[in-house]
């Protein structure tokens, strides 16, 4: 491996920590698939625990979630996004944007419908509020819902249900995080941050649309993680498929 390759593999590499996303109209882009630079930024990608996503079109980097010099633990990710106040706070966020993947991550034509015209804030607290009083029906026949999966149930739906639901006047809730609608702003925010969807907020009606960085980093990462899995499911699971059986 000359020192050539390693200066390459060194621009691609400090390129994506910087970016996160390299596209085809960079100059990088044919650089990364030189064989020596790309062995060079795999190695260097692997010694300081993040990964890289290959598409078509674009190469991602994403930070692997445990043994990462990047990694960012609650206390770090408190420091950059102000509006995580609690780790009870941080938890309600991820159901919220677990609810957002889960809704968008569907069949083909669903990802088309989505990507052309995008999820309204109010579709998604629709989403959510649906999937928390699902869990309350649950919780109330098996109190011990979410231990074996490690999510604090009980918190959520407390947290939930105890947010202010009117919706009616965004422009003045939008950047009132103790609403439902302050929270799914700050949830779609953070992932906007992370150059994954876009925000449109015409005539007060925001809505979310997906970018096909998110879709990507979906199809060759997260469907690899079992705990990504488990939490898709969670957010369809039915009130019958956790009720006692009444023969006992």
């Amino acid at each position: 491996m000359n020192a050539e390759s390693i200066k390459k593999a060194s621009a691609v590499y400090f390129t994506l920590l910087k970016d996160k996303v390299i596209d085809e109209n960079s100059e990088h882009f044919q650089t990364y698939f030189d064989p020596e630079v790309r062995q060079t930024v795999l190695l260097l990608a692997d010694e300081s625990g993040t990964y890289i996503i290959e598409s078509p079109k674009r190469i991602q980097l994403v930070v692997q979630p445990t043994g990462s010099v990047f990694a960012t633990n609650f206390t770090h990710m408190k420091e950059k996004h102000k509006q995580v106040e609690t780790k009870k706070h941080f938890h309600l966020m991820s159901v919220v944007m677990m609810s957002f993947l889960a809704a968008i991550d569907r069949n083909q034509a669903a990802k088309i419908r989505t990507k052309r015209e995008g999820i309204s804030f109010y579709a998604l607290e629709r989403l959510v509020n649906d999937l928390i009083m699902n869990w309350e029906s649950i919780l109330k026949v098996k109190p011990a819902f979410g231990e074996e999966e490690r999510i604090d149930m009980k918190e959520v739906v407390i947290m939930w249900k105890y947010m202010e639901v009117d919706t009616d006047d965004y422009a003045a809730k939008k950047a009132n995080r103790r609403t439902r609608i302050g929270l799914i702003a700050s949830c779609m925010r953070l992932l906007e941050t992370e150059g994954l969807i876009v925000i449109l907020d015409q005539e007060d009606i925001p809505k979310v649309i997906p970018k096909q960085e998110l879709f990507e980093r979906i199809e060759y990462l997260y469907h690899d993680y079992d705990r990504y899995e488990l939490f898709k499911k969670l957010m369809t699971v039915e009130e019958n498929e956790h009720a006692e059986n009444p023969s006992n």
